[in-house]
């Protein structure tokens, strides 16, 4: 009778451990969900440039062409007022205090002054590889501080498709991000050694924290962040992210989700426009592209690293997707700076 209860209370310790295996194993395969811009912040990194640093008076007036494409042009807007006018659309006034973001790089026109006057000359002078364009015979009336930035994350496309095509910020009063545009602007008045790098490094800050507070006051309704804050798609969004070189399987993705494998292709559908494992190979290619733009490690390890099993195959995915080979991405990269 002994032995019989020491066997039956031997099979109930080895069913609790079998038991709190499978819930470890099971945990332990589920990413929790997060806040996505936490989940990304690793991942996204604001390439700002700032362009140019325009003190206008009288009537004035800048033209800005369309940008290259993964490439934001923004104004921020430091004293006094202008308008800002996209082709074909109405125009946009700002105040002191305001960010103006054009997601998608569209041409423009910015001016103040009012209706058809006769426009005062610019003057262009250069401090530290920033344009300083003042106009000629009248007091400063606006300060303006023009740029672009990049936004290098492994979905880009993804996450810029979910941005309107203008982005108002009327910051006027928040005093986190005042304090930094007073910083730039300070840099850039006072023209002191390394200007450049400092208000480069300002700006990046200043751009995360916008795109956020754009985000939290606007929650997109599609795209990488829709994807991320999703119930269905969140956990499988997540894991890809972490582990874009993993063979991944529709049916893995689907236990990961907690969802049926018709559901997450039909979510990863309806908030992307594309199924599961074509939003992982935008992840791997996204990647690829960026470190082959931004670091000087070989073609082959890159290629493993994003998923592809040689440097021939991402060659020939690269080239499909984007129309150019490592190569020229590569050329390009260092032609326009170099990697970091």
């Amino acid at each position: 009778m002994h032995i019989c209860g020491w066997r039956e209370e031997k099979l109930i310790s080895v069913r609790r451990a079998l038991m709190t295996a499978r819930i470890n194993v099971k945990v332990s395969r589920v990413p929790e969900l997060q806040d996505p811009l936490t989940i990304l912040a690793p991942m996204l990194r604001v390439r700002p440039e700032i362009q140019d640093f325009c003190r206008f008076g009288g009537a004035w007036r800048a033209v800005h062409q369309q940008e290259q494409q993964g490439w934001v042009a923004f104004h921020i807007v430091t004293k006094g007022a202008c308008s800002i006018e996209r082709t074909g659309q109405p125009g946009v006034m700002l105040e002191a205090g305001d960010v103006l973001l054009l997601p998608h790089g569209d041409a423009h026109v910015v001016y103040g002054g009012g209706p058809n006057p006769e426009f005062r000359d610019v003057v262009v002078t250069y401090r530290d590889y920033i344009r300083v364009k003042e106009t000629q015979g009248a007091p400063v009336e606006t300060e303006l501080i023009c740029g672009r930035l990049h936004l290098e994350t492994t979905s880009e496309n993804l996450l810029l498709r979910t941005l309107p095509h203008v982005i108002v910020l009327r910051l006027g009063g928040m005093s986190s991000f005042s304090s930094l545009v007073t910083m730039i602007r300070e840099e850039l008045t006072l023209d002191r050694g390394g200007a450049a790098a400092i208000t480069r490094d300002l700006a990046s800050g200043l751009f995360m924290m916008l795109l956020r507070h754009h985000l939290e006051t606007e929650p997109p309704a599609n795209g990488l962040l829709a994807l991320l804050s999703a119930r269905e798609t969140g956990r499988a969004v997540t894991a890809m992210l972490n582990e874009p070189a993993k063979n991944w399987a529709l049916d893995e993705l689907a236990s990961v989700a907690m969802v049926s494998r018709a559901t997450l292709v039909r979510a990863f559908r309806r908030l992307s426009g594309i199924p599961p494992l074509a939003f992982l190979t935008e992840v791997r290619l996204g990647i690829a592209r960026n470190r082959i733009a931004q670091t000087s490690d070989g073609l082959g390890q890159i290629a493993v690293d994003a998923g592809y099993q040689s440097e021939a195959a991402l060659s020939r995915a690269l080239q499909r997707r984007f129309a150019m080979r490592p190569g020229a991405m590569r050329k390009l990269a260092e032609d326009e700076g170099g990697p970091d």
